[in-house]
């Protein structure tokens, strides 16, 4: 994988910063030098040191790597779904063979711990694992005689270039398992906007597809501003658009994109509730809402970030909610005993830290602050820990807005009714969790709570891709969800063929009916 970072370069002397190394953007199978005047710094998390920095890629190259993307389509539209299939299974190989590489990089870019980094770099090949399926999945449909004599059969096809604009927080899970491996798979070309703070990762996985043999302009990663991003909305060339991001930004694409004719799914933020009943188990409950609020620092959109407890066991639940946080190793993020690695990025952290303080001026009850942990050796790092406000209410915004941080919430209710209408009444949507040992309960709350994502007695409801990541109200705009089958769906359209032959007889009519024998 080498070849995607070019010529160490001095920043100039007057910023009194180190050389840093800059990188490339990767266009037509090619890595090659942005002429811009305007680059990204990138930091390792754990240590806030800058480490490279990333070009804001000039319209010209944007426009460079669309055409590129759009000459490659007819011929790996032509490409047999099978060679395709094969290619990807290339792809897993060497995702495979560079696992520990790969896990580093995103490691050291996003501040994901050890084993959340591993799993991000397994998410994407899952994804890529599932795309090669695709002689199966782009199936159609047909029937011999629809109507008498006539034969009707669906096909889908890809529909050309799409355009893929990536998050911070997963590097390699979302551009390279939720967004490419589908969409080339099904026959289509792609430009990936890799996120500008966070692109290394995508970029090695460019070299892999590259090595793979995927074909050159097939796939394409840039890193850019939002001004650039408007030019592929704007495009005409690109047919569909994939984001996942807040959900302000989020509406944004989806209403331009969708003003320009195009096919669009915008994945968004999140505000993901646990309603805990006092019959659950309380020990292993508390465990799973650690492990789903803590991990990745809380930067995913399906972190667990408030709980309804019930008052029966609120004061015990909120106790040994402390006491298990108490015991998270916070370190640097390729220690392989830390547990809560960085946030990602300096202006996060501190907007983070600020949700923090106004949660304390709102008037919820702080009981852990994670605002003052010190990591020794890594004085300069991102670091937060483990935070739990608890008696959260309805006016306050530390509860019903996304924080995207290591801080969990607790509201109180009195019965499950309660709790599942405070955990309805927020406007996101994305996952919901149950912890009960009643069968009863599950079930209500499998049937009316909100989430798209549910989680009975799982504090991640995220299921394996061949289901879809399927999150509801404003954490989601767009009919047709990714991974799953509504994937398919997504990066093809179909065609009906409807066909007739004519017997002897029928060769000499001159009289033909009004719906040409089709009903």
């Amino acid at each position: 994988m080498e070849g995607f970072l070019l010529n160490k370069q001095s920043i100039p002397k007057g910023e009194n910063k180190m050389a840093v190394e800059k990188l490339q953007y990767f266009v037509n199978g090619q890595f090659k030098d942005s002429k811009t005047d305007v680059w990204y710094d990138l930091h390792n998390p754990s240590t806030g040191e800058v480490v490279g920095q990333a070009p804001c890629c000039t319209n010209d190259e944007v426009l460079e790597a669309i055409e590129a993307a759009k000459k490659a389509y007819p011929g790996w539209r032509a490409t047999p779904a099978i060679k395709r299939a094969q290619i990807l299974y290339k792809i897993r190989e060497l995702i495979i063979r560079d696992m520990e590489e790969l896990t580093m990089c995103v490691a050291c870019e996003n501040g994901k711990v050890w084993g959340e980094a591993e799993g991000d770099v397994l998410k994407a090949k899952e994804g890529t694992e599932l795309a090669t399926q695709v002689p199966s999945l782009m199936m159609g449909e047909s029937l011999m005689d629809a109507s008498s004599g006539y034969d009707t059969v669906k096909y889908r096809e890809p529909l050309g270039v799409f355009a893929g604009i990536v998050p911070v927080n997963f590097p390699a899970m979302i551009p390279f398992g939720w967004m490419a491996p589908t969409c080339i798979a099904t026959g289509n070309t792609m430009v990936l906007k890799a996120a500008s703070l966070t692109p290394k990762t995508a970029m090695k996985f460019a070299a892999i597809y590259k090595e793979a043999g995927v074909p050159d302009g097939v796939i394409n990663v840039i890193t850019c501003s939002r001004n650039e991003v408007n030019t592929i909305l704007d495009h005409p060339d690109v047919k569909g658009i994939t984001f996942v991001g807040s959900t302000p930004v989020g509406l944004k694409v989806y209403s331009r994109a969708a003003a320009a004719g195009k096919r669009c799914q915008a994945l968004t933020q999140a505000k993901n509730h646990a309603l805990v009943m006092s019959d659950c188990a309380l020990q292993r409950t508390v465990a799973g809402v650690i492990n789903s609020a803590y991990g990745c620092a809380g930067q995913r959109c399906m972190a667990l970030t408030c709980c309804v407890v019930e008052e029966a066991i609120a004061d015990k639940f909120v106790a040994e909610l402390v006491k298990q946080a108490k015991n998270i190793k916070v370190g640097p993020s390729w220690d392989k005993t830390s547990k809560l690695g960085p946030i990602t990025y300096k202006k996060h952290y501190e907007e983070v830290l600020a949700d923090i303080q106004k949660g304390v001026d709102e008037g919820a009850e702080l009981v852990l602050d994670g605002r003052n942990v010190k990591v020794e050796g890594y004085e300069n790092g991102y670091f937060i820990g483990p935070t739990i406000f608890d008696k959260v209410t309805a006016d306050m915004t530390i509860g019903d807005e996304e924080v995207f941080g290591p801080v969990l919430c607790i509201k109180r209710c009195k019965n499950f009714e309660e709790g599942l209408k405070i955990m309805n009444d927020n406007p996101y949507a994305n996952g919901s969790v149950i912890y009960t040992q009643s069968g009863y309960f599950a079930r209500q709350f499998a049937r009316y709570t909100d989430g798209g994502q549910v989680g009975i007695n799982v504090g991640i409801p995220v299921p394996v891709g061949f289901f879809p990541f399927s999150g509801h109200k404003q954490s989601f705009f767009g009919d047709l969800h990714c991974l799953g089958k509504d994937a398919y769906r997504f990066y093809t359209e179909s065609k009906a063929v409807t066909q007739h032959w004519f017997d002897e007889e029928e060769k000499t009519n001159t009289a033909v009916s009004t719906w040409d024998g089709t009903i």
